[in-house]
């Protein structure tokens, strides 16, 4: 494995722990599906401490709510273990983007506007839930919580870093108590 930089990559994921004994990593994945690691030829794995290091994926899996990874180079728990709580980056180019997907960096401090022209604030964190994200927006002290859906979600605009919501029936109401 080789050093490099994180400049112009994006963060995939993280190595939670060793999975076995033969090297599996048990991967957390900030990403939709497996194909945002496997379009990329190569990752890049920055542990805890030290640069990160250019990595080949072998093999890549599901199993219940995180991934199962098998890297060139990794083929005991120890060398796994090494690993552990490492982050998981993939060059930028080398992710493939469908209509209407938005990965959760390019969303993260863009401006909310309401239909109306009301700024609402910025959405400060991402949270995910089994039926869709809900985007946390924050204004101060104040924090609204947003349902990432297409009822309320009417446009987003990356060039203008802005995201236009219609809110639905009390949805602002429900979060006056927040």
């Amino acid at each position: 494995m080789s050093s490099v930089t994180t400049d112009n990559m994006v963060l995939l994921g993280k190595v939670v722990r060793p999975h076995g004994l033969e090297g599996l990593l048990r991967i957390q994945s900030y990403a939709e599906s497996e194909r945002s690691f496997l379009n990329s030829e190569t990752i890049y794995l920055k542990p805890v401490s030290g640069s990160p290091q250019k990595a080949q994926i072998r093999s890549l899996r599901r199993h219940k709510k995180v991934y199962l990874m098998a890297i060139g180079g990794i083929g005991s728990i120890e060398a796994a273990e090494t690993l552990r709580d490492a982050e998981i980056w993939v060059p930028e180019d080398g992710l493939i983007r469908e209509e209407g997907v938005y990965f959760w960096y390019e969303l993260l401090g863009l401006d909310v506007y309401l239909n109306s022209g009301e700024w609402l604030g910025s959405i400060s964190q991402i949270i995910e839930t089994k039926s869709h994200d809900i985007y946390k927006i924050t204004v101060g002290e104040k924090e609204i919580l947003v349902p990432a859906i297409h009822e309320v979600v009417e446009k987003i605009d990356l060039d203008k870093k802005m995201m236009m919501i219609s809110p639905m029936e009390g949805l602002l109401d429900l979060n006056e108590g927040m």
